[in-house]
C-alpha cells in the first residue's frame, strides 16, 4: 500500500429515497461502491433525523472519555472481552496496547440480546449493555436513537445488496442478507474518542496512527462520519490537518482518503458479506490517520466517530455459494 496523499476518487452517494424504495434499481451504484472497482463504501444522503441524532450523540464522547478513571472502570465489561461498555488500552495495535483511542461499545437494539442460553453460549457476541448510572443521563437515549436509525438504513440497503448479488450468483437465496439484518439482535455501536497524537506517533508518519489497517470481519458497518474537537475544552473545531481521517485501499493497492459528507451516513462492506456473495462484493482494508500536532499549534486535536457493526445471529450458516472457491 502506498502512502497517503492521492486525492480520493468520487464517493458513491445515493439518496435516502432511493435506498428506501426496494423497487429502485441501484445495481450500478452497488457495483461501483462494492464491486471489483469500488472502494468498499457507499454514502446515503438525506436520512430523516440523521444529522440531529448524530449531533446528539457524538459530542458526548468527549465527556465520556474524560470521566474520572473510577467511573470509566465501572463501565468496563471484562467477561465480554470488553465488547460492551468502556474499553481503553485493552486492544492491541501490533504487539502493544492501543491507547490512541477509547471506545464505548453498546447494542442499540436491545440491552439484553438473545436468550439467556445464547448469552451464555456467545458472551462476546451477545453482551448486555453497560450504561453510566449517574453521570451522562443523555448518553443511553442518544446512543440508542442513532444506532437504531443506522440499523434501519443498513436493512434498507441490504435489500439492494441482495438484488445485486442475485444477478451475479447462481441460485442466490432470496433476501439472504436483508432478512438476516432485519431480524438480528447482534448490533454493536462503537462511540470512538481518538486522543491527540503523541509527538512520537506523529513523528512516525504512519498512515494508520489512530486505527491500524484492517478489514471489518462482519457483514455491514454503518458510519456516522466524524467530528474534531479541542481535547481540552470539547469544543468542535474544523479538522486542522487535511490528511487526517479515514483511508481505504482501492483495488489497485493504493491508499486513498475518503471524506464522508456531514449529511451522509456511509456503509462499509465486511468480509462475511464478501463470502456469502461469492466475492461479487468485496470488503476493503481501511485505517484512520491521526491529525498531526504540527497542524494545530496550541490545540490538542481529538477525533470522534461512531461506527455501528450490524451482523447476523452467531449461528448464521456462513458459507460461499456452491461452485465458488473463494469469496
Amino acid at each position: 500500500m502506498s502512502g497517503c496523499g492521492r486525492p480520493p476518487p468520487p464517493l458513491v452517494v445515493v439518496s435516502y429515497e432511493q435506498v428506501a424504495d426496494p423497487n429502485v434499481d441501484l445495481n450500478a451504484q452497488i457495483s461501483s461502491a462494492f464491486g471489483p472497482g469500488g472502494l468498499g463504501v457507499i454514502a446515503i444522503r438525506d436520512i430523516p433525523g440523521f444529522t440531529d441524532a448524530k449531533a446528539a450523540l457524538l459530542p458526548q464522547a468527549h465527556t465520556l472519555a474524560h470521566l474520572p478513571q473510577s467511573d470509566l472502570e465501572n463501565l468496563e465489561d471484562s467477561k465480554s472481552l470488553f465488547n460492551a461498555g468502556w474499553s481503553h488500552g485493552k486492544e492491541k495495535l501490533g504487539d502493544k496496547p492501543d491507547t490512541a483511542k477509547g471506545s464505548f461499545y453498546f447494542n442499540p437494539l436491545t440491552d439484553s440480546p438473545g436468550t439467556q442460553e445464547e448469552r451464555d453460549q456467545y458472551p462476546v457476541s451477545y453482551p448486555c449493555n453497560v450504561w453510566p448510572t449517574g453521570p451522562m443521563p443523555q448518553l443511553e437515549p442518544a446512543a440508542k436513537a442513532l444506532g437504531r436509525l443506522m440499523h434501519e438504513q443498513v436493512v434498507k440497503l441490504s435489500v439492494h445488496i441482495d438484488k445485486f448479488a442475485a444477478t451475479k450468483v447462481k441460485d442466490y437465496p432470496p433476501m439472504l442478507v436483508s432478512k438476516a439484518m432485519e431480524t438480528t439482535e447482534k448490533a454493536k455501536g462503537r462511540l470512538l474518542y481518538y486522543f491527540p497524537l503523541t509527538p512520537e506517533a506523529a513523528a512516525s508518519g504512519s498512515a494508520d496512527s489512530w486505527i491500524g489497517w484492517h478489514n471489518d470481519s462482519g457483514f455491514l458497518t454503518a458510519l456516522a462520519g466524524d467530528m474534531y474537537v479541542d481535547d481540552d475544552t470539547g469544543a468542535e473545531i474544523p479538522s486542522p490537518d487535511p490528511t487526517a481521517g479515514l483511508y481505504v485501499v482501492d483495488r489497485e493497492g493504493e491508499s486513498v482518503q475518503v471524506s464522508i459528507p456531514p449529511d451522509c451516513m456511509a456503509v462499509q462492506l465486511g468480509e462475511c458479506c464478501q463470502i456469502v456473495t461469492g466475492g461479487s462484493l468485496m470488503a476493503t482494508p481501511h485505517c484512520v490517520k491521526g491529525a498531526s500536532p504540527s497542524a494545530s499549534p496550541g490545540v490538542r486535536v481529538s477525533r470522534i466517530s461512531h461506527p455501528c457493526f450490524i451482523d447476523t445471529k452467531p449461528d448464521f450458516p456462513l458459507s460461499m455459494p456452491p461452485g465458488r472457491e473463494r469469496g
